[in-house]
């Protein structure tokens, strides 16, 4: 046999086995992407492993809101220079639902509440914890002039979801400086956290907020407290473009024991806890 004949040979059968290979190699890659992609087994552990983390089920605040007051269109009255939104049709529409896990509760009811004016001009301070929210002036309590807050204390440390504030709703008028903090201690003074803060000038003395000035309605102001741990609730105003009074309809404050949040950080109750087992030596004389 010629080496040209011998050389030929070798290129077809190394050809051939190339091919081979190429074959199998397509056939394994088909077989392993038919497996990986058509096992409902290989699926549905795909799908569970997708899911978010089941710590908690998710569902809206129980919140009732009080019937509206007899209010069409935007307010007229609102000096300029004022920071509020304002729809750009004009049309006003329903806030969304705030998610919060299963078992919320408004934790303020009832609660006791103080305030910077212990003085009201008008009603009584539990008259922000007593679940009247509706749009008539004996549902509020009236504070004096300038800078105020009323304050809450839901009697134990919870974990904190949302706090809802209706202050004078009966028309469309905007409260300034509003700030929502919470706290450690009923000094406010370890572990401030701020909520919610409108002041756009430093004019409460509480450092200049970013959020934005609203007008009353039925719905009052929701602010997410994003499951933050606290025991104490403040609410500062300073006066409305109705008059300078401060007046509060209705505070609620929805969240959890702080023992009952899951997936919060929040740490769980101390173990019981039982001397040392230490022996001590005899007194030297």
């Amino acid at each position: 046999m010629s080496k040209k004949h011998s050389r030929l040979g070798t290129t077809i059968v190394l050809a051939a086995a190339g091919a081979l290979v190429l074959a199998g190699v397509a056939v394994k890659a088909g077989s392993e992407a038919k497996a990986g992609g058509a096992t409902p087994r290989a699926d549905a552990a795909a799908a569970e492993k997708a899911k978010p983390p089941a710590e908690t089920h998710l569902v809206p605040i129980p919140l009732d809101l009080p019937k509206p007051a007899n209010i069409i269109g935007t307010p007229r009255n609102v000096p300029p220079g004022t920071r509020v939104r304002i729809p750009k049709d004009g049309i006003w529409r329903p806030r969304g639902p705030l998610l919060a896990p299963k078992g919320v509760r408004n934790l303020a009811r009832g609660k006791a509440v103080t305030a910077s004016d212990s003085e009201p001009i008008i009603g009584a301070l539990d008259m922000v914890t007593d679940g009247n929210k509706e749009a008539v002036e004996s549902a509020y309590v009236e504070l004096g002039p300038e800078v105020q807050w009323v304050q809450i204390d839901l009697g134990k440390p919870h974990s904190v979801y949302a706090v809802v504030v209706w202050h004078e709703h009966g028309d469309r008028r905007v409260y300034h400086d509003v700030v929502v903090q919470v706290a450690d201690d009923k000094d406010f003074i370890t572990n401030v956290r701020t909520l919610f803060n409108n002041d756009h000038d430093n004019s409460a003395g509480l450092g200049i907020g970013k959020d934005w000035g609203y007008f009353e309605t039925e719905e009052g102001l929701l602010v997410d407290a994003k499951g933050i741990k606290a025991r104490y609730v403040r609410l500062y105003s300073n006066g409305s473009t109705g008059d300078e009074m401060n007046r509060y309809t209705e505070v609620s404050v929805f969240g959890l024991e702080a023992e009952a949040a899951k997936g919060d950080g929040t740490p769980k109750p101390a173990e019981d806890k039982v001397p040392l087992p230490l022996k001590l030596p005899h007194p030297a004389m």
